[in-house]
């Protein structure tokens, strides 16, 4: 087996990398990482310098890993600054670093895609290896790899990575028929509160529409970005992702996306996106132009619960953070992420460090789930 790194996910054939990466998590297809390279949302002037790796048995392509050289931590959602801030009272250098993840997509998903035939421990061997080889010789500090699923994290950990744990809020589809069955299942207190919200957008005169990416037109698109830059505007900050991204995505996996627009006297005022998996509908960038009461709660979760309860979708990934969701039915699950740091002495304390950390999370979680709305 060999170890090939590509400097752009144009290195290699669409169909190549999709045989392995599979259908069903839409962030890992290449057609997704093509758009964040060739929109330049990804790229040197960004920080993400693509560095993915590629594994072959003689001529055959058996195994993938996505790998970003990064210069800093933003975009990853699982924080590292504290690490980089001691490093650099140690007079070490923490960037640059590698990093295996999904671009400013915080949504657990496989990482490593391999042959069914191939043992995977072997090649994660080989892929360690290369990283740390490439590492020393590169000056580079470390590699995380950021949302795994827990089967994979496990494997990573058993090659002697450390191990991190976070929370997110998933919902899960128990079979309902209806959302209206759903709220059967809630507490009468909060079955009344969501049936006020989402009364209060009607009331204010907001109609909401579902739009198949496919079908969503360039004014659409353009709407939708000019949302989804007010967003970061309105904290002072600049958007991850470039004006392009949102069309080359429509154009190459259009029938993957979900656009719900809110609209008021005929013009779209806000929108939430989505992404669509083999089972799982991913709720991930949001905007608008105009506030109205609970526009937010209905457009980025009531639209996306409806649409997974009526396409018999298992589980409702909304993204990072936020726990307000808990009293909307989502569960506190836990996330993963594995870290291999070159320097002996900082490893061993991140790993005592996780230790704790990863025991207070538990806590938190379990505490989280005491304040779900489902009837006792």
């Amino acid at each position: 087996m060999q170890v090939k790194q590509i400097e752009s996910i144009g290195d290699i054939a669409d169909a190549d990398w999709n045989a392995l990466a599979g259908s069903d998590y839409p962030f890992i297809r290449h057609e997704f990482l093509a758009a964040l390279e060739e929109s330049g949302s990804v790229s040197e002037p960004t920080g993400w310098l693509p560095r993915h790796l590629l594994v072959y048995d003689d001529a055959e392509l058996i195994a993938l890993l996505p790998l970003y050289l990064k210069t800093h931590s933003y975009g990853e959602y699982v924080f590292d600054q504290q690490w980089a801030a001691a490093y650099h009272q140690h007079g070490l250098a923490y960037y640059p670093k590698w990093l295996t993840a999904v671009p400013f997509t915080p949504c657990p998903g496989s990482r490593l895609s391999i042959k069914e035939t191939i043992d995977r421990a072997s090649v994660m061997r080989l892929m360690l290896q290369f990283i740390r080889e490439q590492s020393i010789g590169k000056g580079i500090s470390s590699w995380h790899c950021l949302f795994p699923v827990e089967q994979e994290a496990g494997q990573w950990q058993s090659q002697g990575l450390s191990l991190r744990e976070g929370v997110q809020y998933h919902w899960f589809n128990k079979g309902y028929r209806s959302f209206g069955d759903y709220l059967e299942t809630f507490n009468a207190a909060k079955r009344k509160m969501i049936r006020r919200e989402r009364r209060k957008v009607g009331e204010a005169g907001v109609e909401m529409r579902r739009v198949p990416g496919d079908q969503a037109t360039d004014e659409d698109w353009q709407a939708f970005y000019r949302f989804y830059a007010l967003t970061y505007l309105k904290n002072a900050s600049q958007p991850y992702l470039a004006p392009d991204f949102f069309r080359r995505c429509a154009a190459a996996m259009g029938g993957r996306m979900l656009l719900v627009q809110a609209l008021k006297h005929g013009k779209t005022v806000a929108a939430a996106l989505s992404f669509i998996g083999s089972d799982t509908l991913y709720g991930r960038y949001w905007g608008c132009a105009e506030a109205f009461d609970a526009l937010h709660f209905e457009a980025c979760y009531y639209q996306g619960l409806e649409y997974c309860i009526e396409h018999s979708l298992q589980r409702f990934d909304s993204g990072a953070q936020g726990e307000h969701k808990i009293a909307r039915g989502f569960e506190p699950v836990p996330t993963y992420s594995v870290h291999w740091l070159k320097d002996s002495a900082f490893a061993e304390a991140i790993e005592n460090f996780l230790t704790r950390e990863r025991q207070a999370v538990k806590i938190y979680r379990l505490n989280a789930a005491d304040y779900l709305p489902f009837k006792k």
